[in-house]
This record gives structure tokens, sequence and C-alpha cells, in this order.
């Protein structure tokens, strides 16, 4: 099943690529910078209402840059991708409903129209303290920089435009980093028991597409796998997010989101009656949706 999807997910970002045409840019300019600014809102009120309901108010922050850079055969492009994201729910309080830091870099030096060979670096951790919730108690899960991945490695790259390319590197490292004392005692993430990091090497894919549907929505699209020569290189690790923005006026936008994560490594609680009872390896999904104010420039 996860083949099946890591191959039509592959298959549509590759179909949906041959499809995009290049748009027009000032070869004048070495840097092109732009970005994007987001605070979204929900909130549920429900009184006397016969069918039930929980009063509940999310809010998420977002800031996503781009720094591009090119001149002659080389360019070199840069995203950083900052989220947080706080909800609070009647008799059951606050909690984070999103935390992401990724930094992502590809130098390339232009081989033919649209192919390059390339050296790429991505870099993801989170913010704060994260936690499963049973009952009334709460169990830490997560921290900064527990977990954090560190993967570079050379590569050549397909890019159509600053909108869609995808990065393929046959040497790619890959470090798992666990700086959290607890975590690392249990052996999170893949790392050995009371280590603080664990080195991969590996193979991997970056893809991003970004494409306008309509006038005023467009979906952006990123995908990342690694396999692991030096363990069980079949165990692909997936990260595929989508994320969907519907513009409203020039500054009110809605925005819609799925993170989809696969890792073998990484097992999730499994509980009985409030008490854990072993762990497991699942799909991880993460949504997001809600109606803000962005800043675009």
């Amino acid at each position: 099943m996860k083949k099946l999807i890591l191959s039509l997910v592959l298959a549509s970002v590759s179909l949906i690529g041959y499809a995009q045409v290049a748009p027009k840019v000032d070869t004048t300019k070495t840097w092109t910078i732009h970005g994007e600014n987001t605070f979204l809102i929900n909130q549920s009120s429900f009184s006397n209402w016969s069918s039930g309901g929980v009063n509940s108010v999310a809010g998420n922050i977002l800031f996503n840059y781009d720094f591009n850079y090119k001149k002659d055969v080389w360019s070199w492009d840069n995203k950083v991708i900052l989220g947080y994201g706080l909800s609070k729910q009647q008799d059951i309080g606050t909690r984070k409903n999103d935390d992401r830091i990724i930094l992502n870099s590809l130098l390339g030096r232009q081989a033919s129209k649209y192919w390059m060979y390339t050296f790429y670096a991505n870099f993801q951790t989170q913010f704060a303290k994260g936690y499963n919730y049973t009952g009334n108690s709460q169990s830490l899960i997560s921290n900064f920089l527990a977990p954090a991945y560190l993967t570079f490695g050379p590569g050549f790259a397909y890019k159509r435009s600053d909108n869609f390319r995808i990065n393929i590197s046959p040497a790619a490292a890959r470090i798992i980093i666990v700086r959290d004392d607890s975590l690392s005692h249990k052996g999170a993430f893949g790392v050995d028991v009371d280590k603080k990091s664990k080195f991969q090497f590996g193979a991997s894919l970056d893809a991003y597409y970004k494409v306008n549907l309509l006038e005023n929505i467009s979906l952006e699209n990123t995908l990342k796998l690694y396999s692991n020569y030096l363990d069980k290189p079949g165990n692909i690790y997936t990260d595929y997010t989508a994320n969907l923005f519907m513009k409203v006026n020039k500054f009110v936008t809605v925005n819609a989101g799925v993170q989809l994560i696969y890792d073998d490594k990484t097992k999730i609680p499994v509980y009985t009656n409030g008490l854990q009872t072993g762990d497991k390896k699942a799909l991880q999904v993460k949504q997001i949706f809600g109606a803000g104010v962005t800043y675009k420039f």
C-alpha cells in the first residue's frame, strides 16, 4: 500500500511538471526574494446546541520565505518555513496544533536547459515541547532538536522554474538528532538508547511544485523521500505536504493544509484504559484549515 501511494504521488508530480510552463523572468536580477506572513484563526462556539459541541479557538502563524539566486550557470535556492499554532478547547485546555522549523537549500550548476548538478541541504525541527495526552495526564514525546533531521549530499536536479523542481541525491547523508535526555534514553526516533544522534547514508528525493489552479487559488506541494542504505533500504521515509491557498482579497486568505509522514523509526504510543500498552508504526496525519491575514512581498 505504501509503495502504491508513493508511486501515485511521484507520477502525479512528474505529469504536472511536464505541463508546467516556465514563467518569464528578469534576467538582470541575481536575487529574487519573496515571502508570505500568515496568521490564521479558527473559532467554534455552541450554546444550547441539540447535537452537542465543544467551544474552541485556534490560532496559527506561518512565515514562508524564498531567497533565490541566479547568475550565469549558477543558482542557489533557499526556502525558510517557520510555523507555530495553539488551540484551546473547553474543558481540555491549550495545546499546540502546529510546530515546525524547515530550512531548505539547493545549490546548482547548469548542465542543460532544465538539468543541474546540485548540492542540497535540509534541516527540520520544532520550537517547543510536544506531548501525548491521555485523560488528565501528559507524556513528553518531542522537543526542540528532539527530533531534528539534517540531510545533505550531491546530486542532480530537474528545474523547470522556481515553482517546479525535483532533486535526486544517490549519496545523501542524514543525521537524526535527539538532544532531549529522556527521549534519547528511550531510543526515540531511531537513535540508539542513550545516544543523541544517529548517522544514516542513502538516497533522497526532494520535490517542490506550486501551481495556480484558478486566478486566486494556488496549491503548493512538497515531497521528501529517503532510503537508508545501511538499514532496511526498502523502508522509505516519506514526508508529503499539500497547502491550498485561496485569496479572498489583498490581505485575507483561506488556507487548508495536510501533512502525511511515514517513518518506520518512529513509533506511535498505544494506550488502553489510559495506560500505555505498547507502540506501533503508523501513518502520521496533520490537517490545518483556517481563514486569516496574509501579507506577501
